[in-house]
């Protein structure tokens, strides 16, 4: 995957279309991720000895990774994403629109 837990996000798609955040969760198996406050949802828990008086929660579902765009650090612009091998031989995430690694 080419989204990292930590990157900021942008949705692109959708009912949070438009919102920016940060990566809670990455799930490479399924190709989703979890953004902080974005694609929120009510659940109704049952008291519990964790949540003793219960009540309804708000919680981030995840969002298919295909519908969030990688924001970059420097030029604060949504961006695509390519990849470099460096001089000491790691590979690099590079930022289309400005040219600077992203990690």
């Amino acid at each position: 995957m080419r989204i990292k837990k930590g990157d900021s996000v942008l949705v692109t798609t959708g009912k949070d279309a438009g919102k920016k955040g940060k990566v809670l969760r990455v799930i490479p198996d399924k190709n989703r991720v979890v953004i902080e406050g974005v694609n929120r949802v009510k659940k109704h828990q049952k008291p519990s000895r964790s949540l003793p008086q219960g009540g309804i929660l708000k919680i981030e579902t995840p969002l298919n990774a295909s519908n969030v765009m990688l924001v970059c650090s420097r030029c604060n612009k949504p961006t695509r994403i390519a990849h470099k091998i460096m001089e000491n031989g790691e590979k690099a995430r590079i930022c289309k629109q400005c040219g600077e690694a992203l990690d």
